[in-house]
């Protein structure tokens, strides 16, 4: 399977320093039908840029005559395990791919004509060197007020087997504010213990956002109070993650192959951007200006996460999706309805926008 996909997949990268992984690729192709336990004699084998630190050693085997030899097999696992690495990243990507596509096609079309205006909307030189000198200081005044700090600070402990970790103290708990404890306290009076499900249903009876929701096929066969109670079901299950096959569970008349046909026939994409048009229309609709104020700009109380190399310093590892990215909070705008990512909350933790 490997050789195939190596054979039909094409490689580049935009920076000559990963020039040698792409050789090393190029090499695994030439030998993806050989036996043999060795490279031959003679061949150009790329080492530097494409084994980790430390790797050498354990690929180099001696022959009876004391000739080291590179092990063909365990070279290539190396340079696998380096691709992944690269892709992830897109220090290397694949041509006609989407998700591994060219990271210059990441950029706005008119990046070079606007650069300036791009750079000021970001808060950031322009001047690469100008950028690493300004991070360089910026961390070496934070590691030297930490050094400083550190002796007389009781909330900080380095721990550890090798004294290498540096554990907090937890913050002392605060007492909560006396109108969120009044609000939390109106809201369980007037709805209580109320499901997603009914605030799910309530704002369908309120707004009618179903009915953006039409068959593929040419005609339906399905009475609308009965579809109308799947669609709810399908969304339901869909946007909590719970699952088809959850919900219908204790749901008296549906079953899961019927839910999976509503799901198929009639939830499509621009059927959701529609539905979730006029839910978003009708919240600024009823929207009391007297508490909210006049903005026109509104966050969602949830945020998507999209992965990041370790490299960048804005990322952190999370629990829920296993593994290292950046949560994004989408923003409703109501001049355009339009909904756009907020790159402003990029340092914010997950349940920041919640507070």
């Amino acid at each position: 399977m490997i050789p195939l996909l190596l054979e039909t997949l094409e490689f580049r990268s935009n920076n000559d320093i990963h020039r040698p992984v792409i050789q090393a690729i190029e090499l695994l192709k030439k030998y993806a039908q050989s036996k043999a336990r060795y490279y031959e004699n003679g061949e150009n084998i790329p080492i530097d840029g494409v084994l980790k630190s430390g790797w050498k050693e354990i690929l180099l085997e001696k022959e009876e005559d004391g000739k080291e030899r590179i092990n063909r097999i365990n070279y290539e696992i190396s340079v696998l395990q380096t691709l992944r690495e690269r892709l992830s990243c897109k220090e290397i990507w694949v041509t006609g791919a989407y998700r591994y596509r060219n990271p210059d096609e990441d950029l706005p079309t008119d990046f070079e004509q606007h650069r300036q205006v791009y750079y000021q909307a970001l808060t950031l030189p322009e001047d690469v060197e100008t950028f690493v000198r300004n991070l360089q200081q910026k961390m070496a005044d934070s590691l030297e007020k930490l050094d400083k700090g550190m002796p007389d600070n009781p909330d900080v402990n380095i721990v550890g087997k090798n004294q290498g970790l540096i554990r907090l103290s937890p913050f002392p708990a605060v007492n909560e504010p006396l109108n969120l404890k009044q609000l939390k306290g109106e809201i369980n009076r007037i709805w209580h213990q109320t499901s997603l499900l009914d605030i799910l249903k309530e704002t369908d009876l309120r707004v009618n956002f179903t009915r953006n929701f039409k068959s593929m096929g040419t005609r339906e066969i399905i009475d609308r109070e009965t579809l109308q109670k799947r669609l709810l079901l399908c969304l339901y299950g869909m946007g909590t993650n719970t699952g088809l096959k959850r919900i219908n569970t204790g749901i008296n008349g549906e079953n899961y192959q019927d839910l999976l046909y509503v799901r198929r026939r009639y939830i499509h994409k621009e059927q959701l951007r529609s539905a979730i048009t006029e839910v978003i229309n009708g919240i600024f609709e009823i929207r009391l200006p007297q508490i909210w104020g006049e903005g026109t700009t509104t966050c969602a109380s949830d945020s998507k996460h999209f992965g990041a190399w370790e490299q960048n310093l804005m990322n952190q590892y999370h629990l829920r999706y296993r593994g290292r990215g950046v949560m994004i909070y989408w923003h409703a705008i109501e001049k355009l309805s339009l909904h756009l990512f907020s790159t402003q909350n990029l340092f914010f933790k997950r349940g920041d926008c919640n507070d």
